[in-house]
């Protein structure tokens, strides 16, 4: 999915936002990172795996999408949602992303990605079945502490 930002709607930090605040404006604004947080923003779970990441986004590689995911991890803007190892099924994901509850504080602070326009936009995308069943598969409860752990291998 892509993203058009207006940068000049960004307000600058104020004296209790500090230099964090900033910082992950600057990090969402890089225009693969916003892709990113849009198709997060806007999947029916709230929830995407790289693997659907990789198809909303088809000019990225996984690796790069990866990264990109570290970036805004870092930054405190997406947290891992991992299913538990006795319950993930063969072949499938089992790492996903979601915003953290700052990101969407400050989002919606700044006007930055609004659930419903990107929910409508994601809802409009052509969907093959393999994607759609991506989406359908279960997440994991979002209520548990968010991993991480960096596993080698993985079915994300």
């Amino acid at each position: 999915m892509r993203v058009a930002l207006v940068e000049s709607r960004m307000r600058p930090p104020t004296e209790l936002d500090g230099d964090d605040t900033w910082h992950v404006l600057q990090v969402v604004t890089e225009e693969s990172r916003a892709n990113i947080v849009a198709d997060v923003v806007g999947h029916p779970k709230g929830a995407p795996s790289v693997d659907e990441l990789a198809r909303t986004n088809p000019s990225l590689q996984k690796d790069t999408i990866r990264g990109h995911l570290s970036v805004l991890k870092n930054a405190n803007v997406v947290e891992e949602r991992v299913v538990p190892v006795g319950q993930r099924t063969r072949g499938y994901p089992y790492k996903f992303y979601q915003l953290t509850d700052d990101a969407r504080e400050l989002f919606d602070r700044n006007g930055l990605f609004p659930e419903d326009s990107w929910t409508r936009q994601y809802d409009r995308l052509e969907k093959d079945p393999e994607l759609r069943e991506l989406e359908a598969m279960p997440r994991p409860d979002p209520g548990g502490e968010p991993s991480d752990r960096s596993e080698g291998a993985s079915a994300d």
